[in-house]
């Protein structure tokens, strides 16, 4: 016989996003339930090649959920400068994070070891139940509850779910909430290479004719992981050549700032898409992170901008369960609903300009760009605002975010 479960809030997915929303909930006295596909696992070995540009205020966050102290030191990548420039043009941009008084600016994190010091934290709460290798094969919504079936049989009810299951969301696709999109005509190869030189903890971001190349540094010196956007054909060339020749590639993308580049992982590649979900909430529900929209990857702002939806939906249900509301009430998520799409739409606008300007060799553009890097770079306080701008400011994250949640 199959068995019920009730829950005030079911997470479906999780990763990075859905484990900080639960934990976070679970320790403002919610009972909270993941339903997750995967199994969470320490990180050993080479590095992954999906890695994330944490900034300070994901940072903050991760800290005040409990998580952070879980992550092993010794695969965390702070980086003190960020280095930008156009290598069709004379433009260029340097941020130090010593020059605003920061010891760095962010850090690059392995994504798998984010979501195992996540889970470690969970499973240190008891009103939070996290269901790994666990797929949900039914949802339905009703006027005072939410069920979902899993694939073995078992039942579970909530006030609200929280869909936090990725870009391509079955939770999402079930409930017909249709997606604005576009293919930015780019595939993102990544990959974990070796430098001659040692990347001195700066991130690197090359504007080429084809695409941004980004070079984030790892856990040793002379170890940095890519992400070069690049046309689908051009994808495929990339990938066809051979290790000794795609590193030549890379070196002369680079002007060979960082020496010889030798590929020491796998290659992959996977085409780059704008997603924004017409509805971020509909009644009993809550789509976050990738779910509810994914941007594109060249600034490396999408995990901040998924933890900051894990942010203000803690704030958001913490607030509701203080006042005895009802979470899952569309009446009461009308308000978190404009405020995560607004920060998504600017995000997504703000990137989709970037990448326009970058993109090809138009003699207006290329004087444009030149100017305007020439200008951050040599005007102290608009560069100020800049740098701010790349770690995170603290000050986005909501009221209830900004010191440890304590259940």
């Amino acid at each position: 016989m199959f068995s019920t479960q009730t829950y005030d809030v079911a997470i479906v997915g999780g990763g990075m996003v859905g484990l900080a929303t639960a934990i976070g909930l679970a320790n403002a006295d919610l009972n909270v339930v993941v339903i997750d596909a995967g199994e969470t696992q320490a990180v050993s070995g080479e590095p992954k090649l999906r890695v994330s540009a944490v900034n300070k205020a994901s940072q903050q966050l991760l800290e005040n959920l409990g998580a952070w102290q879980y992550l092993d030191d010794s695969r965390v990548s702070p980086y003190q400068k960020m280095s930008v420039w156009d290598k069709d043009g004379l433009g260029k941009i340097e941020f130090d994070a010593h020059s605003i008084s920061e010891a760095y600016l962010g850090s690059i994190i392995e994504n798998d070891a984010i979501s195992y010091a996540l889970a470690k934290r969970a499973s240190e709460i008891s009103n939070l139940t996290h269901l790994q290798g666990q797929r949900l094969e039914r949802i339905a919504f009703g006027e005072r509850e939410a069920w979902l079936t899993l694939a073995g049989g078992d039942n579970i009810s909530a006030a609200v779910v929280v869909a936090a299951d990725g870009a391509n969301s079955w939770v999402r696709e079930q409930c017909n909430i249709p997606l604005t999109f576009w293919d930015y005509g780019h595939h993102a190869i990544v990959a974990t290479v070796r430098t001659e030189l040692a990347h001195d903890a700066t991130a690197r971001q090359a504007f080429l004719p084809g695409g941004p190349l980004a070079m984030l540094p790892l856990y040793d010196d002379n170890l940095c992981s890519i992400v070069w956007s690049v046309s689908p054909d051009q994808a495929e060339q990339l990938l066809a050549l051979d290790d000794i020749e795609f590193g030549k590639t890379l070196t002369a993308a680079l002007d060979g700032r960082l020496g010889l580049c030798q590929v020491i992982s796998e290659r992959q590649s996977f085409p780059l898409r704008m997603r924004y979900a017409r509805h971020f909430a509909r009644h009993r529900l809550v789509l976050a992170g990738d779910a509810a929209h994914t941007i594109h990857p060249l600034a490396g702002q999408g995990v901040n901008l998924g933890f900051l939806d894990a942010a203000s939906i803690i704030d958001t249900f913490s607030q509701l369960h203080e006042q005895g509301k009802d979470l899952g009430e569309y009446s009461h998520l009308r308000a978190l609903e404009r405020w995560r799409k607004a920060e998504a739409m600017e995000m997504i606008a703000t990137m989709e300009g970037f990448k326009r300007l970058f993109a090809g060799s138009n003699p207006l553009k290329k004087a444009m760009r030149d100017i305007g890097l020439t200008l951050v770079d040599n005007v102290a306080g608009l560069k100020t605002v800049f740098i701010k701008q790349a770690m995170g400011n603290k000050m986005t994250l909501p009221k209830l975010c900004r010191e440890p949640i304590s259940s």
